[in-house]
């Protein structure tokens, strides 16, 4: 039935981001907003109390959001998830970023009626895409600084970026050169990326998730100068010296409508989804009890 309602509410999630709210970014500031408003008043109705981190871009006022499900034992320790929710100009980015989005959404709704030693929380970044990404204006930079001023103790970062398409097809995966001789050439798994300081960390996620599915999963920690690897918002935070990584579907080397305007809703594997979805629960569920 868990898996039911996650199907259901991840199509939900993102055939409104992409297919009804269409392309949000700056230039157009109507779509980004209304974007912003789906995911405060989603995790409004979770019970969530919603913060804002406002940043202006062009004179266009937009937000990170942020909401936090306390843990149980004293300890300022956490866990953060997070998802860009902008997309990128000429696409209604369902793969890129509505299918982590809605596996935020998700996330954040199971762990409403759960219970950890740790906190966890969940941050919607704005303006990850170009041209802000690497620069002062991307979201997610902006949030890692004001954590790092602050002293926020992240022990992990997660990174929820491109997750809906898979394919039994073979040959429907590729990989940056020679990655293909230790890797599958079958797009069916989802994937989780980091840098060597991560790694041990990654693994334990990894191993967490293998406990608790049999979704196919993959892992690499690697050199962040390879294509890909640092493409998402995990890239702020490890500027700033935090354990983070990503969780992706590979995004372009698989999806075939990465950053265009057929990046639809009804290109995703929305059953697929929600079993990654259920597993990252129950993995982050177990390393919020567990030191990392």
């Amino acid at each position: 039935m868990q898996l039911e309602t996650l199907e259901q509410n991840l199509r939900q999630h993102v055939y409104y981001l992409a297919d009804q709210i269409g392309e949000r970014n700056v230039p157009h500031p109507a779509a980004l907003h209304a974007a912003q408003a789906y995911i405060t008043q989603a995790w409004h109705e979770q019970g969530y109390n919603v913060e804002e981190q406002i940043l202006v871009e062009q004179g266009i006022p937009c937000a990170n959001l942020e909401i936090n499900q306390r843990g149980n034992e004293q300890t300022e320790q956490l866990i953060l998830i997070g998802a860009h929710y902008d997309s990128v100009r000429g696409s209604p980015g369902a793969n890129d970023n509505g299918s982590g989005v809605a596996a935020l959404l998700e996330l954040s709704r199971l762990f409403r009626s759960s219970t950890t030693a740790r906190s966890v929380r969940f941050v919607a970044f704005v303006n990850e895409e170009p041209p802000y990404f690497f620069t002062r204006s991307q979201g997610s930079r902006s949030y890692a600084r004001a954590a790092h001023q602050r002293g926020d103790d992240i022990r992990l970062m997660l990174s929820l970026e491109t997750m809906g398409y898979y394919s039994e097809e073979p040959h429907s995966q590729a990989y940056p050169p020679l990655f293909n001789l230790f890797y599958p050439d079958t797009a069916n798994f989802i994937s989780l990326v980091s840098n060597f300081r991560s790694r041990k960390a990654m693994l334990k996620l990894a191993q967490a998730f293998k406990n608790s599915s049999n979704f196919p999963l993959q892992h690499i920690a690697t050199f962040a100068l390879i294509p890909g690897v640092a493409w998402s918002d995990h890239l702020s935070f490890w500027m700033h010296r935090y354990k983070a990584l990503m969780v992706t579907d590979t995004a372009f080397y698989r999806y075939p409508y990465y950053h265009s305007a057929q990046d639809t809703a009804d290109k995703l594997d929305y059953t697929r989804l929600a079993q990654v979805c259920d597993g990252l629960f129950k993995a982050v569920s177990l390393l919020a009890n567990d030191p990392l």
